[in-house]
């Protein structure tokens, strides 16, 4: 299984950005998660593998949208009204496997 991750940037706030995650190999639920310096990762994200359940952790509720194409085993992350708080390492995960990350700065 690889998951590679595409998307992240510097934006500046209120502006969007747009993550990608292209799978190979299995394709179950998927999440992303983020990572700030000096914090934990946590969860941002999570949907089911057929696309109809999604959950949220509460500081994106409303901002941020999981999706995904089957066809395209593809998952994204759609990030609107960002904030400087958001700025972190970006990485979708599968299960046990996981990608490499995106940056994601916000900052004017």
């Amino acid at each position: 299984v690889q998951l590679v991750e595409s998307g992240g940037g510097l934006v500046q706030p209120g502006g969007s950005l747009r993550l990608s995650c292209a799978a190979s190999g299995f394709w179950y639920a998927m999440s992303w998660y983020r990572q700030a310096p000096g914090k934990e990762r946590e969860l941002v994200a999570h949907i089911s593998s057929a696309g109809g359940s999604t959950n949220y952790a509460d500081s994106v509720k409303g901002r941020f949208t999981i999706s995904r194409d089957n066809a395209k085993n593809t998952v994204y992350l759609q990030m609107n009204s960002l904030k400087p708080e958001d700025t972190a390492v970006y990485y979708c995960s599968m299960g046990t496997y996981w990608g490499q990350g995106t940056q994601v700065t916000v900052s004017s």
